[in-house]
Order: structure tokens, then C-alpha cells, then sequence
């Protein structure tokens, strides 16, 4: 388990870094959308999938575990945001039913972690 007395930085973190392979994974899949989304789903879906990392990076740079666990709550609305444009990306056939899956079990699991974290920084 991760505690941040040994944890240097965020990018200690593994869910930060699992935040930041489902960017790699979701400017992958978008780069085939079409060109009318670029500035509707694709950019929607990379802003949630950036928001993800980025708020777990701010939040550990925070003093306050208060501070820290708002972060991760909107970390965790992100992946949820994501989540749902992963499902409008699948009903109008950009992503494959494969894609989408591989894509929410990491989802998933980033958003387990971050429920982890935010219950033991209440403790």
C-alpha cells in the first residue's frame, strides 16, 4: 500500500500512473474519431482524461489532507465523465465494444484506487 511518508512526489503514485497510461489510451483512441469531433467528444474526453492525473499531482502537492481528498473527489468525477463519454463514443460507433472495454476496466480500476486513497487519508 502506498503511504505518502514514502512517497517522494506524485509520480510515486500508482494511480497517478495508471491515470496517465488512460491518457495515452484515450488520445490513442480519439485520434481516429472524425474530424467534426475535435472540438465536441474528443476534446471533452481528453480534458476528463487529463483532469484525472492532473488533479491527483495537484492534490499531493496540497498541505492539507482536506485540501488533498477534494482533489481526488474531482479526480474521481472525471473518470465518471470519462466513462460516460467512452459509452457515447461506443453507441455512435467510434470505439469498438473491445476498446470500450479495455478502456473502463482500467477506468474502474483507477477509480477503486482513488476511493482507497481518499478513505485512508480520512483516517
Amino acid at each position: 500500500m502506498e503511504e505518502k511518508s514514502k512517497i517522494k512526489n506524485f509520480r510515486d503514485l500508482d494511480v497517478w500512473r495508471l491515470g496517465m497510461g488512460i491518457v495515452v489510451d484515450i488520445y490513442e483512441y480519439t485520434k481516429e474519431f472524425p474530424k467534426e469531433e475535435i472540438y465536441g467528444l474528443v476534446s471533452q474526453m481528453r480534458r476528463a482524461a487529463v483532469s484525472v492525473a492532473s488533479n491527483i499531482a495537484e492534490g499531493f502537492n496540497r498541505y492539507h489532507n482536506k485540501e488533498y481528498r477534494q482533489f481526488l473527489h474531482i479526480a474521481l468525477g472525471s473518470c465518471a465523465e470519462l466513462e460516460t463519454q467512452i459509452e457515447v463514443s461506443l453507441l455512435l460507433r467510434y470505439i469498438t465494444q473491445g476498446e470500450r472495454d479495455k478502456i473502463i476496466e482500467k477506468l474502474d480500476h483507477e477509480s477503486r484506487m482513488l476511493r482507497n486513497l481518499i478513505k485512508r487519508l480520512e483516517a
